[in-house]
Parts: structure tokens; sequence; C-alpha cells
């Protein structure tokens, strides 16, 4: 078997290196208490796209910093409290298209595709960010809650909070899914919105940065974290302030908060995001969970793991 990483048995015992804030629960405790005040405004258009048995809208809300957030919202046509699922994408890239989430609406599921913020979709980023250097490094050097990545999170639970709210919608079943960015940000969203009682999360990004740093992996969009060193912290006086930043926005920290049954998938020749960094945060996971393993594989398309999804979210 290939092996970029360390052995299976290691794999499964391994708990994470990037270190926690102190203050990690009480800071996200508090930036959800800020979201009960907040109004989100959420307006549904009916868009361009058409299909014969789905309704399909454009759906806008406001995020905590007044940015204008999008999301793609299609429902089974009369549909009488439906499952929802909150799906979200991969890195750089947006909600995608209409017809591919089709399949979900046709099996009884209102679906809500959110564009992260400063990405590739409709989605307002109204914040100044710096360092101006990719996504997940913004705002380092502010306070956490100026970093871009907590917004996004925040934004996950707009969202379920939202759609839960839509009276065609039982908000007691919502379900988020994604792989990659998408992966880590439903593992955020399952985290930080409890009404989530699945979730599904394939070779999730954002997770145990201080390994990825230890494994030198400078390829795709761990590279940010390596050009910020060499841009603005060249002797690294300030590598362990860096990582604890980071750990407001690590998965692994997050992953204790998970109530929702967890359907985790992971290639172990991914060298994006590579599998110990995965494992710290499955490992961390007290819910009930399952890993479906693929040995051969990596950052890639996973045969029969959507298979797997759309039997999980229906089991229910």
């Amino acid at each position: 078997m290939p092996v970029i990483d360390w052995p299976l048995e290691e794999l499964r015992r391994y708990k994470g290196i990037n270190p926690c804030p102190k203050d990690f629960d009480s800071f996200w405790d508090g930036m959800l208490a800020k979201l009960d005040g907040h109004q989100a405004n959420p307006v549904l258009t009916p868009a361009a796209f058409r299909a014969p048995n789905a309704e399909c809208f454009d759906l806008y809300f406001t995020g905590l910093d007044g940015s204008r957030v999008y999301a793609k919202y299609q429902r089974p046509v009369k549909a009488e409290k439906a499952p929802a699922i909150l799906n979200f994408h991969g890195y750089h890239g947006s909600s995608g298209e209409w017809w591919d989430k089709l399949a979900w609406v046709n099996a009884g599921f209102a679906v809500a595709s959110m564009d992260c913020r400063g990405q590739g979709g409709l989605s307002e980023d109204l914040g100044a960010h710096n360092p101006q250097i990719g996504r997940f490094i913004r705002g380092i050097d502010g306070p956490p809650e100026d970093m871009l990545f907590v917004k996004n999170f925040l934004d996950t639970v707009l969202l379920a909070r939202i759609v839960g709210g839509f009276d065609e919608v039982d908000q007691s079943r919502l379900h988020a899914m994604g792989s990659s960015q998408g992966g880590a940000l439903a593992v955020a969203c399952a985290a930080l919105a409890p009404g989530v009682i699945r979730v599904s999360a394939g070779y999730p990004f954002l997770s145990d940065y201080k390994r990825v740093w230890q494994m030198d992996i400078h390829i795709s969009a761990y590279n940010e974290l390596y050009e910020y060193f060499r841009q603005f912290d060249p002797l690294h006086k300030r590598e362990g302030e860096i990582f604890e930043k980071l750990g407001y926005i690590d998965i692994q920290n997050l992953a204790k908060r998970i109530k929702g049954e967890v359907l985790w998938a992971c290639g172990l020749t991914d060298t994006i995001c590579p599998p110990s960094t995965q494992f710290a945060a499955y490992n961390k996971i007290a819910a009930k969970k399952t890993m479906l393993i693929y040995p051969d594989f990596g950052h890639e398309g996973l045969p029969g793991y959507v298979d797997e999804i759309y039997r999980f979210f229906c089991a229910e």
C-alpha cells in the first residue's frame, strides 16, 4: 500500500499537535451569542433556473459583519416538512450548478448550497482581511473575530438557522455535507449549529495546521501558510502565536462539539489534506461516527462515496 503518512494503526490514535487557544470554547460561545441577536434579513427570489420537480431560489442573507452571503436554495415541489441538506463547496470554488443537486431534491430533500465569501461565488466579503494572502490565513494579524474563516464558519450557522426556519423544512432533520474545504465547513456547521443531525465530511481541509507544517506540505491551499512566513515572519519570531491563532479555525478543536452522526471519507494517499490531519479531528468526535478508508486514493473522487452519503442521509 502506498504510504505518505503514518501507518493506519498510528493514525487511529493520533490526536493532533496544533495548539488550541485557552479561550477557544468561550470565544465560539461568544460568537454564537452574537448571532442570537443578529438580523440576517434572508431574501428568497425565484431563480432563472427551472426544473420539473424542484423550486429554485436565489437566497441572500446578511453575515455578522454586514456582508451579503449567497446560496442556491432548491426544494421539492409541494414540500411538506422536508429534511434539508446544507451543502458546502471546495476551496476557491462556488456553489456550482443547479442541476447537480436535483437528485437530492427528487429524493425529498431541500438543499441550500452556500457560496463562501471571498471565493468564486456571489457572496460579498466586506471585511478588510490582512494580510492579503490566500484565504484561510486572512485576518491572522488581527483579533480572531476578524479572521475570514471565523466569518465563514458563522455563515454556515446562519444558513442552518435560516433554512431550518423555512415552513417547508423539518428543522429537526438538518444535514451538512461537503468535501475538502466543504468537508471542513460541514464539520464546523455540525459543531456550531446543534440542529445538524448528520454530517458527511470528505477529506476535510483546515485541520492540524502545525502537522501540515511538520510534514512540509507546500502544495495547494496550505501553501498560504508557507507564503505568510516567507513574507511577514521570515525568522519565525511569531510562529507560536500564529499556530495558536489558527487554532480558532482548526476543525480538530471543534470536533468535540459535534452531536450528530458523522460519515467521513479519507484517502490514505492524500497529499493535499494528509490523513494524519484528518484523523486529528475525527479521533476527537465523541458522537456516533464512521470513516470510509480508501487506501489507494488521494484528494479526488472516491468510488461509491456519494452512494454511501445517500444511504446515510436517507437512513433516518
